[in-house]
């Protein structure tokens, strides 16, 4: 472990270095975040981080971070729970409450609990309140490299009152070092997904991808505006045992198969995601989570955690090529 920077808050941020096999991953302990992953024989990280504490709390607040305790978008900034109404912060086009705002988990430093050569864990306390949302909140997260190529990062989150919870890594992937994701070839196994309103959060509707331009069920080669990404994939109705939901290869031939838990997996493709110097549409953000807006859709799978429950999510990428 070694100093990364420091916060505005005048905060110590940390670099975590995990490797074994043909994987080295760098974490930092700011947000969670995975900042650099390195596959041997490759001369580029394939995800899209920044050696500049500072960037993390910038334009780059998302990248590679993990975000919650509800990522993705609340339509209504609202959220009913118990017969309660919470109102949450407006921290986008004045009405819709995105990514936690600002005290979500991605904006603070986490404790280190654990680290060895190939696995870190880090822990975050979130009070009574934090978010918008009731309940003292314990959230731990394992991140581990095994050989020959594969990180796996595991989510626990335990509360002592009735509250909601969706996590998600936000890391951007670029597979071939180029300024733009073009020509990437992705395959996903959703039957449906969320269509967007033009805000980006689901109008409600779930749709079945057959005919539409979001059917990734066989592999396609995608590049920007065809289509146009900022959807949740529907996986399953519920959270399942780990299995393989998606394929990203490279013009390159560096390939990662993502593996997760979870119901839903959002895509975005970084039309307003830019590094200090670099484009938009640098890397394509791909978010293991369920279903975005559940709170305000009753039909989607809920967030809800009890005192008496455990919210676990286990999310792995594996990475292979020339």
């Amino acid at each position: 472990m070694t100093p990364f920077g420091i916060t505005q808050s005048g905060k110590d941020v940390h670099k975590i270095t995990l490797t074994e096999g043909d994987l080295t991953v760098n974490l930092l302990t700011w947000g969670a975040v995975i900042q650099d992953v390195r596959l041997r024989g490759i001369d580029r990280s394939l995800t899209l981080g920044s050696d500049r504490s500072a960037d993390y709390e910038g334009d780059m607040r998302h990248h590679g971070s993990l975000i919650g305790p509800m990522v993705n978008r609340i339509s209504t900034a609202r959220v009913r729970l118990d017969g309660m109404m919470y109102e949450l912060e407006r921290n986008e086009k004045g009405y819709i409450h995105l990514h936690s705002a600002s005290d979500g988990t991605h904006l603070q430093v986490w404790n280190v609990a654990k680290v060895t050569a190939n696995s870190a864990t880090l822990t975050l306390a979130l009070a009574d309140g934090v978010c918008g949302l009731p309940g003292n909140r314990q959230i731990t997260a394992t991140f581990t490299v095994t050989a020959p190529a594969t990180l796996t990062m595991t989510v626990t989150g335990t509360t002592d009152t009735k509250t909601l919870m969706n996590f998600a890594n936000h890391s951007y992937w670029n597979l071939d070092g180029t300024p733009t994701w073009d020509g990437h070839k992705l395959q996903i196994t959703a039957n449906r997904y969320l269509p967007g309103t033009a805000d980006d959060f689901p109008t409600g509707e779930i749709a079945n991808v057959a005919g539409t331009d979001m059917d990734f069920r066989s592999t396609r080669t995608i590049g920007r505006n065809n289509p146009r990404l900022d959807n949740n994939f529907c996986l399953s109705d519920q959270r399942v045992p780990l299995r393989n939901v998606l394929w990203l290869t490279g013009q390159s031939g560096v390939h990662m198969t993502m593996a997760t838990t979870e119901a839903g997996i959002q895509i975005y493709d970084g039309r307003q995601a830019q590094r200090p110097g670099r484009s938009t549409y640098e890397g394509l953000a791909i978010e293991a989570q369920s279903w975005p807006d559940a709170p305000n859709n009753p039909s989607f799978p809920q967030i809800t955690v009890a005192p008496d429950e455990q919210y676990n999510q286990i999310t792995q990428w594996r990475f292979g090529g020339t």
